[in-house]
């Protein structure tokens, strides 16, 4: 049997920069206060959340980034422990109880601002936990990232960001799978990826 290789797909120009998929992954991951494992920048302009281009004409372009689960991730080779390792399916998952907090893993990965250290006990702004069963217990001195929510691929469930996003501008799916819907996608539309030169191999892909 052929092994998965999960990838996800982003189509730029459905994206309307709403956020849901920010939200819906903080829940899903019951992430501390501060914390966000996906964000929704813009593009072009000068500064975070302002558009591009000289006024009448002006747009706002959005680029959401999060961890890119790369093929070759340089944080699982930088990893000590194997806390930060790379799943058989393709995912880029990190096991708390090995990670040691050296933040190598922050210092080999290319993409800035995908991971985030707990400096302190994690606060959160309601006192019970929230989220799918089966995500870890945060906890201070350890590296965070995106997940694919692992908890839900695993029971057969697409990552929350996927489900709950309003303007339908995600995929996720199997690469190795030809018939697969990401795999038809990216057979016919034009796609980018982040920082390709680094040699990471992302399953993150933007289309255009």
């Amino acid at each position: 049997m052929t092994t998965k290789r999960l990838c996800m797909i982003i189509d730029t120009k459905r994206c309307i920069g709403c956020e849901t998929c920010c939200m819906a992954c903080k829940f899903e991951n019951n992430l501390p206060n501060g914390t966000w494992w996906n964000r929704a920048m813009t593009q072009g302009g000068d500064h975070m959340d302002t558009p591009a281009g000289t006024f009448p004409n002006l747009t706002m372009d959005f680029l959401t980034v999060s961890c890119q689960h790369c093929d070759d991730p340089a944080c699982a080779k930088a990893c000590p422990t194997g806390a930060t390792h790379k799943r058989e399916d393709g995912l880029v998952v990190q096991d708390y109880d090995k990670c040691i907090g050296c933040r190598n893993c922050m210092i080999a990965c290319p993409y800035t601002g995908v991971r985030t250290f707990n400096w302190e006990e994690p606060e959160f702004a309601v006192s019970h936990a929230v989220g799918g069963k089966g995500v870890q217990k945060h906890r201070r001195g350890v590296v965070e990232k995106c997940t694919f929510c692992y908890q839900r691929v695993d029971d057969g469930r697409l990552p929350a960001c996927v489900a709950n996003c309003p303007a339908r501008a995600r995929y996720f799916g199997d690469l190795n799978d030809p018939d697969s819907e990401v795999s038809k996608i990216l057979r016919t539309r034009k796609y980018y990826q982040l920082l390709p030169e680094e040699g990471t191999h992302p399953s993150l892909y933007y289309l255009v």
